[in-house]
């Protein structure tokens, strides 16, 4: 009997995920094109001018997609720049075939690849998060690619501990996805809120955040796994690339906030500055994790001084 009630539970839940589904997708579709890449299909949002000079793209961390950097900071920049906009493989509406594409050399690969196709040959990156491992990688393995690096509250270097044990369970076979395609989306509707809101302390989350985010994909199942996968192989990646940071040589700006609790500047970005040879670190002492949110005028003014400093000393060697 109580087998029964729990497989008869199991499949109730099953059917609400599948509907919430497609209430989700409806509620936030695609926004730009699909590039077909070595093993996923990205999701890319290339707005702003087309002039000549460099184009910026903006990659974004976990639990999120091309929407966490859009707005503001996206849109703000496109009105001067080209803006490209990238979900990760498995985000927004990414996909990616295989798991263990999780790491940012896999994902550094695919993006580089999709930029060949879009014509960009050299943009300025700017990274937030779990990106902040995979700006740094596609600057170390495809260099020819980056003019310059701008890190919101990066993840650079191994820490103590691990990535919260509900991403473990997710990230486990069997029973990760039997919860993910069952409870995640139900409950996820009723704790999103709340987790978005600790993660902008000390800020406060904007009205409306969740939404215009779009961070309801994330419920989905595939994306709710990928995302683990993503947090859970993030150690070992970055501990096998620290070694090399040495090896940036192109301009890169840092700017972190003192209390952030996301992501530790004090384990990231503080080492991450001193190791790259022309890094520029800038931490604020109340400034949380959503760096890209939260001073966005900040980040537009240190991304055009980088352009600025970057296209004269071009044309100097050209």
């Amino acid at each position: 009997m109580i087998v029964m009630s729990v497989v008869t539970a199991l499949v109730l839940l099953a059917l609400v995920t599948q509907a919430g589904i497609v209430a989700v997708q409806r509620a936030h579709p695609p926004q730009g094109r699909m590039i077909e890449v070595d093993g996923a299909t990205l999701h890319v949002v290339d707005i702003g001018p087309r002039d000549p000079g460099l184009p910026i793209v903006m990659l974004h961390g976990a639990s999120s997609n091309l929407e966490a950097m859009r707005r503001p900071l996206g849109d703000i920049l496109a009105r001067d720049h080209r803006v490209i906009l990238i979900d990760r493989p498995g985000h927004g509406w990414s996909t990616r075939a295989r798991r263990q594409d999780s790491t940012p050399q896999i994902q550094a690969r695919m993006i580089d690849e999709a930029l060949h196709k879009l014509g960009i040959d050299r943009a300025v990156f700017v990274v937030h998060s779990w990106s902040g491992a995979l700006g740094a990688r596609i600057a170390l393995d495809h260099p020819h690619r980056v003019a310059g690096l701008v890190m919101l509250a990066p993840v650079t270097h191994p820490w103590r501990g691990g990535v919260g044990r509900y991403n473990e369970i997710i990230a486990t076979p069997v029973i990760g996805p039997l919860l993910a395609y069952t409870i995640t989306l139900p409950l996820g509707y009723v704790l999103a809120e709340s987790g978005a809101r600790n993660v902008f302390l000390p800020q406060i989350m904007p009205d409306g955040f969740v939404k215009d985010s779009a961070t309801p994909l994330l419920l989905r199942p595939r994306e709710f796994i990928a995302n683990a996968y993503d947090l859970v192989t993030l150690k070992q990646s970055v501990a096998a690339q620290v070694a090399r940071y040495g090896d940036i040589s192109v301009p890169v700006t840092i700017i972190a906030g003192e209390p952030d609790k996301t992501v530790k500047t004090s384990i990231h970005a503080r080492p991450f500055a001193a190791a790259v040879p022309n890094a520029r670190l800038i931490v604020l002492p109340d400034l949380g994790h959503m760096v890209q949110i939260a001073v966005p005028d900040l980040v537009k003014s240190e991304i055009e001084t980088m352009i600025g400093k970057i296209v004269p000393a071009q044309a100097a060697a050209d």
